[in-house]
């Protein structure tokens, strides 16, 4: 898939919910940084990190909603969206250009939002997913070659958007901020657009 981008450059800086300068987070990356000076190697960890110990809520069945990356790195749970907030606060705390990537999914109703990663490496953009993996899920750090937790195949009714964001999606902020309950969020729907 041929991703949309601005200049890298524009992929490194923070925000209120992408914290690239949250002590939790420079404490990470340090830690990371250390084990794994080339980039490759460091976003690999970090993907995994974030992958295998931020608890999807879902799937931890934990109903509390975090947005920011000090927030998830906080309480170590978050949906696909804030797992992807952290992660991308963790890339470009390391310097590596890192943005936000959606995905439009169905699971046979109503269509929702699925969030993901973007991370500038060898001179191009690579889709990373930070879900979280369980049985019928293996989302993998792959270059060049996308292995996603939810792959959109010709004749799905799933929609891959092509923009890599600066920013979290807005509609997704609203989503998780006015709600209070993730798995009821989950249920009663999340959004549909970025």
């Amino acid at each position: 898939m041929q991703l949309v981008a601005g200049d890298p450059m524009e992929y490194l800086g923070g925000d209120l919910v992408v914290e690239v300068d949250h002590p939790a987070v420079r404490a990470l990356v340090g830690e990371l940084r250390a084990a794994h000076p080339d980039d490759v190697d460091f976003m690999r960890a970090a993907f995994a990190w974030v992958r295998d110990r931020i608890r999807h809520s879902v799937d931890a069945q934990d109903p509390r909603i975090t947005v920011t990356a000090g927030e998830v790195l906080g309480a170590g749970v978050g949906l696909c969206y804030a797992k992807s907030h952290l992660l991308v606060a963790v890339a470009r705390a390391a310097g590596v250009p890192a943005g936000l990537c959606y995905q439009q999914l169905t699971d046979g109703g109503e269509p929702f939002l699925h969030g993901l990663v973007a991370v500038y490496l060898d001179g191009r953009w690579h889709r990373q997913d930070p879900r979280g993996n369980r049985t019928g899920i293996d989302a993998q750090f792959r270059l060049g070659h996308e292995q996603l937790a939810y792959p959109i195949t010709d004749g799905s009714a799933g929609i891959d958007f092509p923009e890599v964001h600066v920013h979290p999606s807005p509609n997704v902020i609203a989503a998780l901020r006015g709600a209070r309950d993730a798995l009821e969020l989950c249920r009663a729907g999340l959004p549909a657009t970025p």
